[in-house]
């Protein structure tokens, strides 16, 4: 259903207030970063903008703050300790994990934001979906996989099993969805063509994980590679749940579920909010799962987002990470924009980028899989045109860099490099 902006502001305001009615005084790390607004009776505003000017920016940092004095848990829990029942952790990648536990209620809230996302994908009843991941305590696997059971779909998951063993299931199944990240995708790609697996089952890939989704050129690659399979992306974190879906009517755009989120973009480190459509970082308070709640939490995701009658729309979904974020020479780059441009050359398998300092100067180079001269010497041309920036570019033989299942890490920073 479409609304205008001041109807979905108003909506989303009554879900804020709601969240907090239900939060205080029963959670106790809530309440006490509350206590002080509580106490002045600042806690009734009356629009978002005051809403925003009021409660506190939620960090990684105070959450694993608060469960390191409170292990091992903490106490950002609303229900009694025995009426959870999921456990779920981030991957650590920039840190210690931080654990989350949801109830009965909250888990079935993070359902209904996965059933929207096969909804928008066409995918339901029928299809059999491959999870081509290895199940870890991660978020996003579990609801995925509950959600499309309950979707009606026959659901197959591929932990254990090395890439080629999984194509051969994929197709012995009969997949005709597959779930994994963009990286993991293009992988599989390469295994099938080396192998002369036949992946022609596979009509529709749903990747998440990374920025690669939603940029055309990766698209263009899953496209090909998967004989003509349509790619959808979509965005989620364990801290806050499923975010936003793909129509496949507007590629390349990634839709917050709608009633289900606040959504704030502001200044990458800042508190100051962005103008509409300008690079900013993306802040979320999820407005259903309050038996673990965060207020305005600051994801650390870059995104452009413009607000519709649909609600907000992300469009190229996310650009990158607010602390990959990287200025070499003045130019400011970015994982997101850097992956398109690699993306975009042919003959190129896979990448891997080097951040360091020569003296006092940031230095960048690519490293990239290819045995051909005109490939390497193209993207070094297309990178230049792209940043107005000579970036060198150095070939490895095939085989040398990794492959990831999960979240790629191809940005190396060496010593000093900030």
């Amino acid at each position: 259903m479409e609304t205008d902006r001041p109807t979905q502001e108003a909506r989303t305001l009554d879900a804020v207030r709601a969240l907090l009615s239900a939060v205080i005084p029963k959670n106790p790390f809530q309440t006490r970063r509350l206590a002080d607004l509580a106490a002045r009776g600042l806690l009734d505003f009356r629009s978002l903008e005051e809403a925003a000017r009021v409660l506190p920016i939620t960090t990684k940092a105070e959450l694993a703050a608060d469960q390191e004095a409170y292990p091992p848990y903490g106490s950002n829990r609303t229900a009694p300790p025995s009426e959870y029942t999921r456990f779920c952790q981030t991957s650590g990648t920039s840190g210690q994990p931080l654990v989350f536990l949801d109830t009965a209620p909250s888990w079935e809230w993070l359902l209904g934001n996965w059933a929207r996302i096969y909804r928008a994908a066409g995918v339901g009843p029928g299809d059999t979906i491959y999870f081509a991941f290895s199940f870890g305590p991660f978020l996003g696997f579990w609801t995925a996989f509950d959600a499309a059971q309950r979707a009606g779909c026959l659901c197959v998951p591929g932990g254990g099993l090395g890439s080629a063993a999984r194509l051969r299931a994929m197709v012995r199944q009969k997949a005709s969805v597959l779930l994994c990240t963009p990286t993991y995708a293009l992988h599989l790609a390469d295994v099938a063509r080396a192998e002369g697996i036949d992946t022609g089952c596979v009509r529709k890939i749903l990747v998440a994980g990374e920025p690669g989704g939603s940029l055309p050129e990766v698209r263009a690659r899953l496209h090909a590679g998967w004989n003509g399979a349509q790619v959808l992306d979509h965005y989620g974190m364990t801290e806050v749940g499923p975010v936003t879906f793909e129509d496949p009517q507007e590629p390349g755009v990634q839709r917050v579920i709608p009633g289900r989120y606040w959504v704030e973009v502001l200044e990458p480190g800042g508190n100051t909010p962005v103008p509409e459509g300008n690079l900013g970082e993306l802040v979320l308070t999820p407005l259903g799962r309050e038996d673990t709640p965060l207020l305005r939490y600051r994801t650390g995701d870059l995104v452009r987002a413009h607000w519709d009658a649909k609600g907000c729309r992300l469009d190229g979904g996310i650009l990158g990470r607010a602390d990959d974020m990287v200025v070499v020479r003045g130019v400011n780059l970015y994982p997101g924009a850097v992956e398109s441009v690699v993306r975009s050359v042919p003959g190129i398998l896979e990448y891997r980028v080097h951040l360091g300092f020569r003296g006092n100067m940031r230095e960048v180079e690519v490293e990239v899989e290819s045995c051909s001269t005109d490939a390497l010497r193209a993207l070094e041309r297309a990178l230049e045109s792209a940043f107005s920036l000579r970036i060198p570019v150095r070939g490895v033989p095939e085989g040398t860099l990794p492959r990831f299942e999960m979240k790629a890490r191809r940005w190396l920073k060496s010593e000093g490099a900030k």
